[in-house]
């Protein structure tokens, strides 16, 4: 007797982590049949084209796309695009019609230390799908190490600095590629990780330093990292054209840590893919071409 396929919803498919987890779900023997929710169909399909996707117009700023993408689907892999910071604008009518549309399950892509931090925007997310009383998975990642090849990589390429104001804080690191296996393995099995937590990181801490120093061996050229002063920094990023907004996520991303205690690291990645999370010095070697 055939099973149904299970209807999963991918919101943000053409980005770092969603176009991962398309792909991971692409190289998968699985029961599931795959929705790419975009803002743009005809703009987004090329980018989509070799895997067995469909797609649909989704936009977290058009309300009126929710019902419709939403229809028969079961399981909604959400993540929030850095630029929406408003939950009640933006997330609670798009959990309202989750709950309407008898969504099964949400796997939410969240941050490592939210349940620690109320003030930022995925802390209230989460909060919004346990009031909805929806079924979850809450995958919380540590420090992507692809900020590097996007919103970092401009001055690493063209000035050879990391311009951050961390200090010497140790951080927590992910590559966007564990993420979205990981991701793949729960919407495959999504009854194994019901209402549960995952906090994804590899296995070390390291300071902006000490990246600069892989970076620096990697890429055969001196990388040098710089801490300034919090006025310094948002006077230079405002002066690159960066959003206040977004140069203010910077700062919670990257100024806060030096005055909390250093995550910790955690075997979750092995434990749901079956292997090792990536190094940062694997993350190097993978994206030269791309870091320089």
């Amino acid at each position: 007797m055939a099973i149904d396929k299970m209807n999963i919803l991918i919101t943000g498919a053409t980005g770092n982590v969603g176009l991962s987890l398309v792909q991971h779900l692409a190289n998968q023997n699985n029961n599931l049949n795959v929705i790419a929710g975009v803002r743009n169909v005809e703009k987004e399909k090329d980018k989509l084209k070799e895997y067995n996707v469909s797609m649909v117009t989704f936009d977290f700023e058009n309300i009126h796309t929710f019902q419709p993408a939403l229809q028969e689907i079961d399981i909604l892999f959400l993540l929030r695009p850095p630029q929406l910071a408003n939950i009640e604008k933006y997330f609670k009518p798009l959990i309202e019609e989750v709950k309407k549309c008898n969504v099964r399950q949400i796997v939410f892509l969240s941050v490592q230390g939210v349940e620690n931090s109320k003030i930022i925007p995925h802390h209230k997310i989460e909060q919004l799908i346990k009031d909805h009383k929806i079924d979850y998975t809450f995958l919380r990642p540590a420090y992507f190490m692809q900020n590097f090849t996007t919103t970092l990589r401009s001055d690493l390429v063209n000035k050879h600095i990391i311009y951050l104001p961390a200090g010497q804080a140790k951080f927590t690191l992910i590559d966007v590629d564990d993420v979205g296996l990981v991701a793949a393995k729960v919407l495959a099995e999504p009854q194994k990780h019901l209402n549960k937590s995952y906090e994804l990181t590899n296995n070390e801490t390291l300071t902006f330093t000490e990246m600069a120093q892989k970076l620096s061996s990697g890429l055969g050229e001196k990388i040098t990292f710089i801490s300034p002063n919090l006025v310094a920094f948002f006077l230079t990023k405002r002066k690159e054209g960066i959003p206040s907004m977004f140069i203010l996520v910077m700062i919670m991303l990257h100024y806060f840590p030096r005055f909390q205690q250093t995550p910790k690291t955690t075997g979750c990645v092995k434990n749901i893919t079956g292997r090792e999370p990536k190094s940062f010095d694997d993350f190097v070697l993978t994206n030269l071409k791309l870091l320089q």
